[in-house]
């Protein structure tokens, strides 16, 4: 893992948002809820996010054990992404962070 475990935070908030904050991470772990994806669907899913940046918030979602990646010895290469157990923890967390972008959408029209 990589800083993300460190003893360096003031503030487990910081921690957190070390681990969830990039650019589309949240997006990322949101889409793999109950899912298996292949980097195509992410990408689908996600289509503001070049091809690059979605390589290296996955990369690091991995990295912090967030995250399973799974290649399978074909051709072309087949690589499926999904949630680690680690991974379902945030789970509570982004519905969380949904419910109160739900409640700000609608209240910002009103």
């Amino acid at each position: 893992m990589n800083t993300c475990c460190s003893s360096s935070y003031h503030c487990p908030v910081e921690a957190t948002l070390d681990l969830i904050g990039g650019k589309y991470k949240s997006l990322i772990l949101w889409h793999l809820i109950g899912k298996t994806l292949r980097f195509s669907e992410i990408r689908a899913l996600i289509p503001q996010a070049t091809p690059k940046m979605l390589t290296q918030q996955l990369r690091l979602l991995e990295e912090d054990g967030l995250v399973n990646r799974k290649v399978y010895p074909v051709v072309p290469p087949k690589v499926e992404y999904s949630l680690t157990e680690f991974g379902e923890s945030i789970i509570p967390i982004l519905n969380a962070m949904c419910d109160w972008g739900n409640d700000y959408l609608n209240n910002s029209k009103k």
